[in-house]
């Protein structure tokens, strides 16, 4: 509520009249007070991430005989974290701070009373998670830049392919916040979930030297796709079809997140 009446004190941004860019604006308005911690955050990461694994434990992989096609693993993991970071980011996003404005702060209660719609209230804060995924991802992109670990010009489609992981995510998520009453079962899907996917997706290794029970379950998530997609653009190997197959397994996704949470926000907000 308090953010409510700051935001509406504050000059409003020059956004379309739609209800779900009222929602946007409202995200963006919060964000222009704390936007330092986001700017820190989204650099320091990124940078700790890429000397500790892409350097430290770079120096040894490429020591013991590197990587297939003599790839230099800072330049086979810069890709990867991009993706991630900008996964981690939409998956948070997508699940304390929705549960606030639905039970705690009940932001959501109070754009109820007016013409928003919990539609709107859904659109709206998607585009403030997709707004985060990218302002990570070309922050990450400009450390990755600084770093030398770029190998083709595609590399920079690594962004949009960010964004689109990140959105397949961020989606069902909020679906499944949708449906909780605490917060309690985001430990769960954080410690058992979101972790284990950050680490057993391609992200440092490839997938192929998991246990053969394993990789078909890295294959059916996202963040794998997303992560191949990324790293293939960024090292200048373009597949056609394996690349479609990536895009539209994260559309995928994203689409079915997206219907899924039409249908639980109208069910927990409007009824």
């Amino acid at each position: 509520m308090a953010a409510i009446a700051s935001a509406s004190s504050a000059p409003r941004l020059p956004l379309a009249a739609h209800p779900a860019f009222r929602i946007l604006e409202h995200d963006l308005l919060v964000f222009r007070r704390r936007w330092h911690s986001y700017l820190l955050s989204g650099l320091t990461q990124p940078f700790l991430y890429l000397v500790s694994m892409g350097i430290g434990l770079g120096l040894y992989v490429n020591r013991s005989g590197g990587l297939p096609g003599g790839v230099p693993y800072l330049n086979y993991i810069a890709p990867a974290l991009l993706v991630t970071q900008a996964m981690m980011a939409a998956a948070f996003e997508s699940a304390w701070p929705i549960m606030s404005k639905i039970n705690w702060e009940k932001t959501y209660l109070a754009a109820l009373n007016t013409p928003i719609g919990a539609t709107n209230l859904l659109a709206g804060d998607l585009m403030w998670i997709a707004f985060r995924a990218v302002l990570i991802s070309v922050m990450f992109f400009a450390v990755i830049l600084a770093f030398g670990a770029v190998s083709s010009p595609l590399a920079v489609l690594a962004v949009p392919v960010a964004l689109l992981t990140a959105l397949s995510f961020a989606a069902p998520i909020m679906a499944f916040t949708a449906t909780q009453k605490t917060d309690q079962a985001f430990n769960m899907l954080f410690r058992f979930g979101i972790t284990p996917l950050f680490l057993f997706s391609g992200t440092f290794f490839p997938i192929e030297k998991l246990p053969l029970f394993m990789q078909p379950l890295a294959w059916i998530t996202p963040l794998y796709h997303g992560v191949a997609l990324a790293r293939g653009l960024s090292l200048g190997q373009v597949d056609a079809v394996g690349d479609l197959v990536h895009v539209a397994v994260l559309g995928a996704f994203a689409v079915a997140g997206v219907l899924a949470a039409r249908i639980t926000f109208r069910r927990r907000l409007e009824v």
